[in-house]
């Protein structure tokens, strides 16, 4: 009996420690937006949302709101927004 529970709560420590490494290496998912109004790149890293945060909450709009979902002109807002303030990529 002693094995089995001894099974039991390695399995359970095991999948613990799996989904604590899953949850970090999610943290980290950058990726790169095509800015076509001023033809550059940009890496959407946490940099990149703290100037959009920043722009959303100027313009009072959702700063949790998903930069990809939100509609053409409020990109073009954005990036204009964006090349007027701070680093330039």
């Amino acid at each position: 009996m002693q094995s089995k529970s001894g099974v039991v709560r390695s399995l359970f420590l095991a999948g613990a420690l799996a989904c604590s490494l899953l949850g970090t290496a999610c943290a980290h998912h950058y990726y790169r937006v095509y800015d076509p109004y001023y033809s550059d790149y940009h890496v959407w890293n946490h940099d990149e949302v703290v100037y959009y945060q920043r722009w959303a909450g100027e313009t009072h709009r959702d700063p949790h709101r998903d930069f990809r979902k939100i509609p053409p002109d409020e990109q073009k807002e954005y990036w204009t927004w964006r090349h007027n303030n701070g680093d330039h990529h």
